[in-house]
């Protein structure tokens, strides 16, 4: 299979998309190839139909115009891990959930530290909104991209921050 990557910018920095010709494989703030040519196999730096329609959608989100995304994609983990990854794309935009209510929602309500560190190993950041789990007190835990980030996209999605302190 034939793997392509895109780097576009965002206002939180670069963004790195990894599709086939058919699916959206990762979107991430980091570009750790080794890690996903070992899961995925070997990745090209060129663009795709996938690769372009991400960043349109990606776009849109920044600029306030998207509140949902309509991208195919194919995840590839555990059972639990791509129930935990699904599920995030449940949670409303500006709306968040705390990992224990996420654990709950798949079943595994003693799970709350695996459902975190599934979250953490989210492949497609933004796309299936991990920045939207937030700890069982109120408070921001951590985020793959940075704490900086989650903060930004938060904000852009109507939080006020205030209320996560």
């Amino acid at each position: 299979m034939k793997l392509h990557f895109f780097k576009t910018e965002s206002p939180v920095g670069s963004v790195f998309i990894i599709a086939d010709d058919k699916n959206l494989r990762a979107v991430t703030f980091h570009q750790p190839w080794p890690g996903y040519q070992k899961a995925l196999g070997k990745i090209e730096e060129r663009e795709c139909s996938i690769t372009r329609e991400t960043t349109r959608q990606l776009g849109e989100y920044f600029r306030g115009q998207r509140r949902e995304f309509d991208l195919p994609f194919e995840l590839v983990g555990t059972d639990f891990q791509k129930k935990v990854w699904k599920d995030l794309a449940n949670i409303p935009f500006g709306e968040t959930r705390s990992y224990q209510q996420q654990a709950q929602r798949v079943g595994k309500p003693k799970a709350v530290r695996a459902v975190g560190g599934t979250n953490a190993r989210n492949p497609l950041c933004v796309i299936l909104p991990c920045h939207r789990v937030i700890g069982a007190s109120g408070r921001l835990t951590g985020y793959a991209g940075g704490l900086d980030v989650k903060q930004f996209l938060l904000r852009l999605e109507g939080h006020d921050l205030e209320k996560f302190k």
